[in-house]
């Protein structure tokens, strides 16, 4: 076996490594999250829009997705789309969304974060549906990046903050204070009302929009007890 070959057999092989860790990741999770009692709050007002004449694009804070991502699974015949990083968790967490049913675009601010809007920006508009993580993937926590804004005005998107709760948790001591729910806790998911960023009213400028809904979602935030 030359260099090539031995160089190309290590690749295979952590592909299929990374594949099966996915698999079982995703099955891990989807064990774990069905402990949680579920309750949703206000989700029937914007499922409502969904195939009307504006997309919808979800939106939360990194620290909050994991609870989501059993319910999410519901939303696979909608066609939804997630814009996530090109990094190591990146390739984990997109793994998982798709055998969640969810298509992904890769990118962020600091690396083909143009392409990932762009195709995102697409996928809004010839399916509906997408969601976006805030303030991800490397923080600061509560600080909302500008491609929310971006990705609704250039697909005429309606806005929709969603928020987890946990009533039992243990937060990471990661720059998110990443929130995993204790098994059994009741988890609720509340969707926020519809929001409509449009750069065609020049009411307010991009940073104030951007602003607003920074202002509007810290509230949400959830933070370990003292």
């Amino acid at each position: 076996m030359n260099c090539k070959d031995f160089l190309m057999f290590k690749r295979m092989k952590f592909l299929i490594y990374t594949r099966l860790f996915i698999v079982f990741a995703y099955y891990v999770i989807r064990l774990y999250s069905m402990t949680f009692r579920l309750k949703i709050i206000n989700e029937p007002g914007w499922k409502k829009q969904i195939g009307k004449d504006r997309p919808i694009l979800l939106c939360a804070w990194h620290q909050q997705f994991f609870s989501a991502i059993r319910h999410f699974k519901t939303y696979a015949g909608l066609n939804p789309a997630l814009m996530i990083s090109q990094s190591r968790d990146g390739d984990l967490i997109a793994g998982v969304a798709r055998k969640s049913g969810w298509k992904t675009a890769r990118g962020s601010s600091s690396k083909d974060g143009r392409k990932a809007m762009d195709a995102m920006i697409d996928h809004l508009t010839t399916h509906g549906l997408g969601a976006h993580i805030l303030d991800g993937p490397t923080g600061p926590m509560g600080k909302i990046k500008s491609g929310i804004i971006k990705m609704a005005q250039d697909s005429n998107a309606l806005v929709v903050p969603f928020y987890t709760h946990a009533e039992n948790a243990w937060f990471f001591k990661s720059w998110d204070r990443f929130m995993l729910p204790k098994p059994f806790s009741r988890v609720t998911i509340t969707f926020g009302d519809t929001l409509c960023f449009n750069s065609k009213t020049r009411k307010k400028t991009f940073e104030e929009q951007r602003l607003y809904l920074e202002n509007l979602m810290l509230p949400g935030l959830m933070h370990s007890p003292a």
